[in-house]
């Protein structure tokens, strides 16, 4: 068994060698088109949907910047869309992603504010996982010369997302509190530094025991995510707080709303409470829906209390929002630059290797982003293959909930 375990690793390494020195050449088709990776989306389902194979490379058309990608984000809601949990998801196959950073390598007719050889990050309305991609202007944004690719990649959905929420929709100001949930996360740790920009702000975060140590310093009260949260907070504050930030929904949906001070605002961004395991479940959907307390609007008249929704996603290519989101990147560069800001990337991962990083994703083992690595080259594979998972149920779940390893991540959908 070792010989074979050997023999199946020195055939992986040797297949890495090849498509590296395959990858090397100007990629052309037999048709003459040119060629490149990606990573594309054959159906919804498990890991085994995902594969890393070659597509025609695109072009830009009039208004359109062409990338040559360094990096590309990775984010819970790319986790949903492989499942097709997600609200009207295209038709596959498709290539996923939302995010990436790279440098300028073509552009379109009526194209100004850009030259070739600028370093840039950029929204997708997908067919961000890949060498090349092609998307409109207003959607890209210059990246300071000491932010590395990674931490561009890192940056576009998680910090505007967060700074949106606390400053666009529940107006932070000195001396509030908020609550956020799976505060080791990219969105987490985004709002724990943006919060940290306004005087006396008070963060009340949940995560995983294990990862209290690596964040504790960034939080004022970290709860553990399997706990009583409400009522921890209520012997900190017996009022509550001033913003809820939920990315989980479920049961969480009426526990936010009820730890809410009056003029409090509630946001949901999030509902990862319903991924269990690899496949989508709908007892895990309906499950987390069931839970969803029934919102009163008059009630909420009489506490004086907001609730609200936020999709970043949707408010750039489906509300046409880009320039309001044109403004936020602006102010994010700017405290960037002042050195307030700083993305934190957890772990970098070659295309080959999605599967895998997919996989931290969903075990909730990541401290921040994410990020796929064009141009890093895929380890050989290990004995325990990260596409070999088990199915969604009803007893994984229970597991989950007593696993301190897993936290719920936030996805913006």
């Amino acid at each position: 068994m070792a010989k074979e375990g050997v023999e199946n690793t020195e055939e992986t390494q040797q297949m890495i060698e090849k498509n590296a020195g395959k990858e090397q050449e100007n990629l052309l088709s037999a048709s003459g088109t040119k060629e490149m990776r990606a990573v594309v989306l054959t159906g919804f389902g498990g890991l085994n949907k995902l594969r890393v194979t070659k597509r025609p490379m695109p072009e830009p058309q009039e208004g359109e910047v062409k990338i040559r990608v360094k990096a590309c984000g990775l984010n819970f809601l790319d986790l949903m869309v492989r499942q097709g949990n997600i609200d009207n998801p295209p038709k596959t196959p498709l290539v996923p992603g939302f995010e990436c950073s790279g440098i300028v390598e073509a552009m379109g007719d009526n194209t100004k504010g850009f030259e070739i050889g600028d370093r840039v990050m950029a929204f997708l309305n997908y067919n961000a996982w890949a060498e090349v991609v092609c998307t409109p202007l207003e959607f890209v944004y210059k990246i300071p010369d000491d932010m590395t690719f990674p931490e561009a990649a890192a940056f576009p959905l998680n910090f505007v997302a967060a700074y949106m929420m606390l400053f666009e929709i529940a107006h932070l100001r000195e001396g509030m509190s908020v609550l956020v949930h799976s505060v080791g996360g990219a969105v987490g740790q985004a709002v724990v530094q943006l919060c940290s920009t306004v005087p006396n702000v008070t963060v009340f975060g949940t995560a995983s025991p294990s990862k209290h140590e690596a964040i504790k310093d960034s939080v004022t009260h970290l709860f553990d995510r399997s706990a009583d949260y409400v009522q921890e907070v209520k012997k900190v504050s017996p009022d509550g707080v001033d913003i809820v930030l939920d990315c989980l929904c479920g049961e969480n949906t009426g526990k936010g709303l009820g730890l809410l001070k009056p003029l409090g605002t509630y946001i949901l961004y999030g509902s990862s409470n319903m991924v269990t395991g690899e496949t989508k479940s709908f007892f895990s959907f309906a499950k987390s829906w069931w839970q969803v307390e029934k919102v009163n609007p008059i009630k909420l008249y009489e506490e004086n209390k907001v609730i609200s929704g936020f999709s970043l996603l949707n408010l750039l290519f489906k509300q046409g929002r880009g320039s309001l989101v044109k403004t936020v990147v602006q102010k994010l560069l700017s405290l960037y630059d002042q050195k307030k800001i700083k993305p934190r990337v957890d772990s970098l991962w070659a295309l080959e290797e999605v599967k895998e990083a997919m996989q931290r994703i969903h075990d909730r083992g990541n401290l921040g982003k994410l990020i796929l690595d064009v141009e890093k080259s895929p380890t050989p594979l290990m004995a325990n293959d990260s596409t070999e998972t088990s199915e969604a149920g009803e007893e994984e779940e229970e597991h989950e909930d007593n696993n301190d390893n897993k936290e719920r991540m936030p996805f913006i959908q």
